[in-house]
Order: structure tokens, then C-alpha cells, then sequence
């Protein structure tokens, strides 16, 4: 299992830790995933087929936004 699937996997198993904003941009970047930071708080990590995870830069990051950008990497690799 490479190093991206496997943090892949932890954040998947505990989407409580303290993720930082570039292992989310790490993961984007593996799985071709765009993001941007327009200048505020928050990183937009843009999909295929134009959907958006919005998630704030804080730490940490909570929960929920962890899970919905594992699920959405889970649709592309679903779709693959």
C-alpha cells in the first residue's frame, strides 16, 4: 500500500485527528485533485466534474470536512 493510500486510510478510520491543510493538499495533489486558496481562511479542493470541498485552513480540521473529502476522493476512485 503506498504512503497516500495509507493516509488515505487513517483519515478514513479517524477523521478526529489533527489533520493539517497540506495532508489534504498532499492527497489532492496524488489524486489530481486542483485546489485554491482565494485569499481568505479557507482551501477549495475542485473536483472532477466541478464539485467543490470547501475547508477551513484552521486546525484543526474539523471532522466533517474531513469525511467529505474522503468521500469525494472515494467517487473518484469509484469512478475510475
Amino acid at each position: 500500500m503506498a504512503a497516500r493510500d495509507k493516509l488515505l486510510d487513517r483519515m478514513r478510520r479517524n477523521p478526529r485527528a489533527d489533520w493539517k491543510i497540506g495532508d489534504l493538499q498532499a492527497l489532492a495533489r496524488h489524486f489530481g485533485i486542483e485546489w485554491r486558496s482565494p485569499g481568505g481562511s479557507h482551501v477549495v479542493f475542485v473536483m472532477l466534474g466541478g464539485a467543490t470541498v470547501t475547508v477551513p485552513a484552521r486546525r484543526p480540521i474539523k471532522p466533517v470536512y474531513v469525511k467529505a473529502f474522503v468521500e469525494a476522493i472515494d467517487r473518484i476512485r469509484s469512478a475510475k
